[in-house]
């Protein structure tokens, strides 16, 4: 279904993705980058706070690491300043690359199974379709953020794959 290519490609391209975001974060007005523009999660900073969350828990259920102790309610607020976002943006998508890496056509074939809190009920997936919905899930809520950035006038880096500097 997919390859550890599609892997590396998708870490690299969400690496680029976020740190495009970065220095746009921390040249916004905090006021603009709370306020409540009607999207699933709030605000910008809510979206990205439960972007982070997100990429979190779907790379530990691959890697077997670390995981943020919050539901999704309190994903909003996982971390309290742009600098610390930046600084746990920055761990996490390492960590997503390292695992894209070192990933196996074979890490990718069978199931996952693990129990989700949100809904409090267990789950089993491939895989394959796991990883993809991992990657979906950045390219959604990053889409929501590049509409409120685009509402406010701040142009975010382009976002089509094919002008990735790596492509």
């Amino acid at each position: 279904m997919i390859t550890p290519e599609f892997g590396r490609k998708m870490a690299a391209y969400n690496a680029w993705q976020n740190n495009g975001l970065i220095s746009i974060v921390h040249a916004m007005d905090e006021e603009d980058l709370r306020a409540d523009r009607g999207a699933f999660f709030g605000s910008i900073w809510g979206t990205l706070n439960h972007l982070l969350w997100g990429d979190a828990l779907w790379i530990s259920r691959f890697d077997g690491g670390k995981f943020y102790e919050v539901t999704i309610p309190d994903s909003t607020n996982l971390v309290p300043t742009p600098a610390v976002w930046a600084a746990e943006r920055f761990r996490i998508d390492g960590r997503i690359t390292l695992w894209a890496e070192k990933v196996r056509a074979t890490d990718l074939v069978g199931d996952l199974s693990w129990h989700s809190a949100s809904m409090n009920r267990d789950f089993t997936k491939t895989k394959a379709l796991c990883v993809m919905q991992m990657f979906n899930h950045q390219t959604h809520h990053r889409g929501q953020i590049h509409a409120m950035l685009t509402s406010l006038g701040i142009t975010p880096q382009d976002t089509d794959l094919p002008f990735m500097p790596e492509a």
